[in-house]
């Protein structure tokens, strides 16, 4: 498994303050492919610039996928450049290849036979690792999810980062996310403006 498939398995499995917005985990998704990559050493970070290595062989298709997108030319992408442009819908792409492998389900009742949008891990090997991972305070996964709205528990308090590239993604990670939170909240703010003006206030 990879940290995208778990940080996807563990936004399904446990609870959070908030709903878990698409765009965000898209971004962090992004930045776990980033983490991922860094640990096969398919790129290094010169300040915040993705520089390219060797593709590496790697069973993930996704994940090989990424690899294969780096940008190869010099000034090289920025972290964040990065996030936002394989960020694009990504969720949705993980949500596939993981329902395509048999991880996760669309539910069925017996009163509603159609498939329905609802998803539900399923009991496997890859959901016990990704709970591991995460009952652990492993803190490339914590910081993820943290920046998707999952806090872990006091008692699951996060090891430190020690590794100064990861630590450049996960922070990319987390204005990625307040960007684009910030957008949403201008968006919100502009439409409730333009419905006032229709209602003549």
């Amino acid at each position: 498994m990879t940290t995208p498939r778990d940080l996807l398995l563990l936004t399904m499995d446990v609870p959070s303050s908030r709903p878990v917005e698409q765009g965000d985990l898209s971004l962090a998704l992004a930045g776990a492919e980033l983490v991922d990559l860094i640990g096969v050493q398919a790129l290094t970070l010169d300040g915040d610039r993705i520089v390219p290595g060797p593709e590496p062989q790697l069973d993930d298709r996704l994940l090989r996928e990424a690899a294969s997108s780096l940008v190869r030319q010099e000034p090289y992408e920025s972290v964040e450049d990065w996030l936002w442009r394989r960020g694009r819908d990504l969720a949705s792409a993980y949500r596939t290849l993981l329902e395509a492998d048999g991880q996760i389900a669309r539910e069925h009742h017996r009163w509603l036979p159609l498939r329905t949008d609802r998803t539900t891990v399923v009991e496997s090997p890859a959901r016990r690792q990704a709970a591991d991972r995460w009952t652990s305070g492993e803190p490339v996964l914590a910081g993820l999810a943290a920046a998707v709205g999952i806090e872990a528990e006091p008692a699951a308090e996060p090891a430190q980062l020690t590794d100064d590239a990861v630590a450049t993604v996960l922070a990319g990670v987390n204005d990625a996310v307040t960007e684009l939170e910030s957008v949403r909240q201008r968006r919100r703010i502009e439409q409730a403006a333009f419905d006032n003006i229709w209602r003549g206030q």
